[in-house]
């Protein structure tokens, strides 16, 4: 009940991993996301005039081909200037890339590449556990611990030596604690966790965060145990908030008591549709799924209002899909009447 996270199609799909790697230099890969189905793969951004954040603000690479530029572009082309100008604010921001289970390392390397070149850290968001999500929208995951391994293994090679931010896992450690993951799993599962964490931490400049759950699931006491057995020593610290809507300031809260509780481990806040707050009607087990009413939060920065938090971020990418609830689409799927709705509502 706490959230398909909307990623099980929100990853680097074939034309964003192909611009990425593109602009890396590099030969093309693909992901398994099927959500670009309607993109011909071709320069679709020309006019949508996407550039980098101030380095200063917010040291995270924006990715000039991702889903809302696409969208820009395509309005812009069909003279649609105001809907354009609305999905800019979301492309041109910084936003989560969801790596794929079939080329972890292709993947990896083409967004680490481009950012590199544009000298900002790629932000990468690892979501391929085994037995995600208790089988809800966002259900799969890797076939087992072994697959797994192999899966982080090839992320962490094709990181290599470049800058990263890793978001490890979004539900993983809630899951564990709130009864959805049944109890045969635990055991392998904290175990894979710290393997994972061990491994990215071997690179030289990759941050990891361990997902930890947002302020409207229950206490941090519930949490901190797990956290410590799947490795939050060994991270950097911990993300709150992934594709929910809380607000930063109950975020913030809730990160700064789990926080105390884990050895005063940093934390970073995804806003990326936090505007709003939570939506408070309707069936309270899927709240969390397309809810109507929201807005864009702050935009990603590392200049933040807790010297504990490193950094607002746009984990889940605005636009894309919670799963097939409220009339919209596959989890992940770019679903552009809410991206939309998104932008309109935020404040600029």
């Amino acid at each position: 009940m706490y959230g398909s996270r909307g990623a099980a199609g929100a990853r680097a799909t074939a034309v964003v991993l192909g611009a990425a790697l593109l602009i890396a230099g590099c030969s093309s890969g693909d992901g398994d996301g099927g959500d670009d189905s309607d993109r011909d793969g071709g320069d679709r951004t020309s006019g949508a005039g996407i550039t980098q954040q101030p380095k200063d603000a917010a040291p995270f690479w924006v990715n000039p081909d991702g889903n809302a530029a696409q969208q820009v572009a395509d309005y812009v082309k069909s003279g649609k200037q105001t809907e354009a100008d609305q999905i800019r604010k979301i492309a041109q921001q910084p936003t989560g890339e969801w790596i794929g289970p079939e080329n972890p390392e292709q993947e990896a390397r083409g967004f680490t590449e481009a950012a590199a070149k544009a000298d900002r850290t790629a932000l990468l968001v690892l979501y391929n556990i085994p037995h995600r999500d208790c089988g809800q929208y966002s259900g799969g995951g890797a076939a087992d611990g072994n697959a797994y391994r192999a899966w982080i293994d090839g992320v962490a090679q094709g990181i290599g030596d470049r800058s990263a931010t890793v978001i490890l896992e979004p539900d993983a450690v809630l899951h564990l604690v709130d009864g959805c993951t049944p109890g045969e799993f635990h055991e392998e599962r904290y175990a894979l966790l710290t393997y994972a964490v061990d491994k990215l931490k071997s690179q030289q400049n990759t941050k990891v965060y361990l997902d930890a759950g947002n302020a409207g699931w229950g206490h941090p006491d519930q949490i901190f145990e797990p956290l410590n057995r799947a490795g939050i020593a060994q991270a950097d610290g911990f993300s709150v908030n992934v594709s929910n809507f809380y607000s930063t300031e109950d975020s913030i809260t809730y990160g700064k008591q789990l926080s105390a509780k884990v050895g005063n481990k940093h934390f970073v806040i995804d806003t990326s549709r936090n505007g709003n707050g939570p939506y408070t009607e309707g069936d309270p087990n899927e709240r969390w799924c397309n809810p109507p009413g929201r807005a864009l939060g702050e935009t990603p920065t590392t200049k933040t209002a807790d010297p504990l938090v490193d950094a607002y971020l746009w984990i889940k990418r605005p636009g894309e899909s919670d799963g097939e609830c409220k009339g919209g689409p596959k989890a992940g799927a770019w679903w552009p009447t809410y991206a939309l709705q998104l932008a309109q509502a935020s404040t600029p």
